[in-house]
């Protein structure tokens, strides 16, 4: 593959370069990439805001992470946080730091998964930043969505008697994240090429998530507010205690209502894991968790794509797993650890 120097573009000129077939999609995207700053007028909704910080070696591995899905995923876990606010994500601003081994060829293949998910999600690129990293790739995004007036959703309505719901399946990821780092481990110490077993399923959800755009969609269908709700990005038990903490409640969770996928489970059988587990404290899945009023309870189970997981309590009854056995343990958070 031919390779070309990021320093012979400059960065202005590597700026256009990567923007040059940046199209816009949003009638609020007034003024794109290009100037000082973007212009963006949502015609009397209201902005939502997020942003998310990507490092190599903690967040991603270039190992096995190809740039394309590198890209991809970079969007994804940024505009899911505008969906988990019961909002539509219609920007996004992309910063990157970047060393020198990486080309101007290497980037494009990243731009390429960016895109990407910019068009599928029907999202704006407005602007961003580039500069030099002395070691690896650092990557940075806002995202910013639209809501209308007062219909955003927090962390902190969870109301006693609520349904705890989950969209899609958990712990696929985490098990996807276990094969890539066994078989990088195996490559690195004997040069065997890996093995992946057709898991495909496991693999793509940690290297190609999706954002839970359907979901949000279907509430707005039904007229359906969550009282309360977030993404799953660091495992389900470390997501219900937030929610828990900032509501001022308890929860009862069961592990026989716990949506797994059937190639998950034969994985984490064959490792002698424990799905539940993997469920429970596995990160990544980007499923929206939130809690609904059992008024909206029939609205829940006609779509099979959730699931109905549990129920709040009084915050003074704790927060509870029970068992298939119908065994009674504290809700524990053993989540990913940015910070650790």
């Amino acid at each position: 593959m031919e390779r070309t120097e990021i320093s012979s573009l400059g960065e202005f000129g590597l700026i256009d370069h990567l923007t040059r077939n940046n199209e816009t999609k949003n009638a609020s995207t007034i003024l794109s990439v290009g100037d000082d700053g973007a212009v963006i007028d949502h015609f009397g909704r209201q902005t939502v805001i997020s942003t998310d910080l990507l490092v190599e070696g903690i967040h991603f591995d270039l190992m096995y992470t190809p740039l394309k899905h590198l890209g991809y995923k970079s969007v994804i876990v940024n505009i899911s946080d505008i969906y988990a606010m019961n909002a539509t994500p219609t920007q996004i601003v992309l910063s990157i730091a970047i060393s020198n081994k990486f080309s101007v060829e290497a980037l494009d293949e990243f731009y390429e998964g960016v895109y990407a998910a910019c068009d599928h999600y029907g999202v704006d690129l407005v602007g961003g930043d580039t500069t030099t990293s002395q070691r690896g790739f650092v990557i940075s995004i806002t995202a910013i969505g639209e809501v209308a007036p007062d219909t955003y959703v927090k962390r902190d309505g969870a109301k006693v008697n609520d349904l705890i719901c989950v969209s899609g399946d958990l712990g696929g990821a985490f098990l996807g994240l276990t094969i890539l780092e066994r078989e990088k481990k195996i490559f690195e110490e004997t040069g065997a090429q890996p093995d992946l077993e057709n898991r495909a399923y496991i693999i793509g959800r940690l290297l190609k998530p999706e954002a839970r755009k359907d979901v949000i969609e279907y509430f707005a269908e039904h007229k359906i507010v969550p009282t309360s709700m977030m993404d799953i990005s660091d495992g389900l038990s470390s997501e219900m205690l937030h929610i828990c903490k900032q509501s001022n409640v308890g929860c009862v969770l069961y592990e026989d209502k716990l949506p797994l996928n059937e190639d998950s489970k034969d994985f984490a059988y064959k490792l002698e894991l424990d799905p539940t587990a993997c469920a429970l404290s596995g990160g990544e899945d980007y499923e929206l968790l939130f809690t609904v009023s059992q008024a909206d309870h029939e609205k829940i189970t006609q779509n099979n794509g959730l699931s109905i997981i549990g129920y709040i309590t009084e915050a003074s009854e704790g927060k509870t797993f029970i068992t298939r056995g119908g065994n009674k343990h504290e809700l524990i958070a053993q989540g990913w650890n940015h910070l650790k």
